[in-house]
């Protein structure tokens, strides 16, 4: 039977057979199609570990940060209530006495932070303010919340890009800005908001999808720089469910006309069109009707926000025991030890409060982001505090 009509399973126990009644290693591992590397990590799995250890191996890790598997959690669980008591330090040691060997216990931070998801960790001075996800919000008031893209990039007449960046007031469906930008860096689209919110004043919330400069995928709780400033602004972030363009159906909906509007043909620089972008965005919102209306204008439903931009406010944590700056490359620097937190917060106040030996909570704002282990090193990050963690994966 050729080796491509046999199972996965069946391929290495025909594989390991033939090995064990004397064939080449070198022979069997070319008609296989395979490496004799992988031949031989194959038979020395067998040697170790029997037939089970020809079955197929996920390749996910055995741990992630900030996820265990749930059998271990429990058992932690389980034995902070024999032992309300003892802290983290103290069950990983009881932990390192009842598990297998080959079970490498997690860290002090991980089971802390453990302990703090399943509400047995006593919280000592103000409550503990916390996003509880994002269901998204109705948006039923002017400025209650914006909604944000970039409509696709498309060519202009010289070869350039142009990328719009368009921002919608969710209520009113008045069209606040759209900005012929030559990319989707933070940079430019920070000084465009900056502009607007100096003219219009400042949202409650945003709601954006999940690509950049509105998120990072791989940043801390997917923030990026521009998410960050807007939290410091006190205005609330929302994201969309990847794949689910509907949940901001108003803003694509615009999208479709200003596309039809504005960019066929395209002009022929940067500053073509944006005088067209200019004369649509006057026409959209003083001019056309819409039906979900009633028929009125935008402007007609659209007032500026009473809360004024003022620049960021300054952050304090008389709750917490010290606060320090994070450096430019994502870092605080404490007890000589330095332990990396999130670029994204750079040049950020953070607070940390020891809730146990050598254990310090690590709060941005309100928002509390998990713990610091001084012997690891190691911030171990809790729930999301900023919502649920949306990523092109989920």
């Amino acid at each position: 039977m050729p080796w491509k009509e046999c199972s996965v399973m069946d391929e290495r126990l025909r594989f390991i057979a033939r090995l064990l009644e004397g064939e080449s290693m070198s022979d069997l591992c070319r008609e296989a199609g395979i490496s004799r590397k992988t031949g031989y990590k194959i038979f020395s799995r067998y040697k170790e570990e029997g037939l089970t250890a020809i079955s197929d191996r996920s390749r996910r890790p055995y741990r992630y940060a900030n996820q265990l598997p749930p059998q271990l959690e429990a058992m932690i669980v389980s034995l902070k209530k024999n032992k309300p008591h003892w802290g983290a330090r103290k069950l990983r040691e009881l932990l390192l006495r009842r598990l297998p060997n080959d079970i490498k216990p997690p860290a002090v931070s991980t089971i802390h932070a453990v302990l703090d998801r399943n509400g047995l960790v006593c919280h000592q001075g103000r409550p503990r303010r916390r996003a509880q996800g994002t269901p998204l919000s109705a948006g039923a008031a002017p400025n209650d919340l914006w909604c944000v893209d970039f409509k696709g990039e498309f060519r202009l007449g010289n070869g350039n890009y142009c990328y719009p960046l368009t921002v919608t007031d969710h209520a009113s469906r008045y069209l606040l800005l759209c900005e012929a930008l030559d990319s989707v860096r933070e940079d430019p689209a920070i000084a465009a908001f900056e502009h607007l919110f100096r003219e219009r004043g400042l949202p409650a919330a945003i709601r954006s999808d999940n690509g950049v400069p509105f998120a990072s995928p791989n940043a801390l709780f997917n923030l990026s720089k521009l998410a960050v400033w807007w939290l410091r602004l006190g205005i609330g972030i929302e994201r969309i469910k990847p794949g689910h363009p509907q949940q901001n159906g108003r803003h694509e909906r615009m999208h479709l006309t200003l596309k039809k509007e504005t960019t066929r043909p395209p002009g022929f620089n940067a500053l073509q069109q944006q005088a067209r972008f200019d004369a649509f965005v006057r026409e959209f919102n003083a001019e056309r009707p819409h039906e979900a209306l009633d028929m009125q204008r935008p402007a007609d439903r659209y007032a500026p926000s009473p809360r004024l931009y003022a620049g960021l406010p300054e952050l304090n944590y008389p709750m917490h025991d010290k606060h320090y700056m994070v450096t430019a490359c994502g870092r605080v620097c404490m007890h000589r030890k330095k332990i990396n937190i999130s670029t994204v917060l750079a040049g950020q106040l953070v607070g940390l409060k020891e809730v146990e030996d050598s254990i310090w909570l690590v709060s941005f704002m309100h928002y509390d982001l998990g713990y610091i282990d001084l012997e690891q090193k190691t911030l171990q990050p809790i729930d999301n505090p900023f919502g649920t963690r949306l990523s092109p994966m989920s």
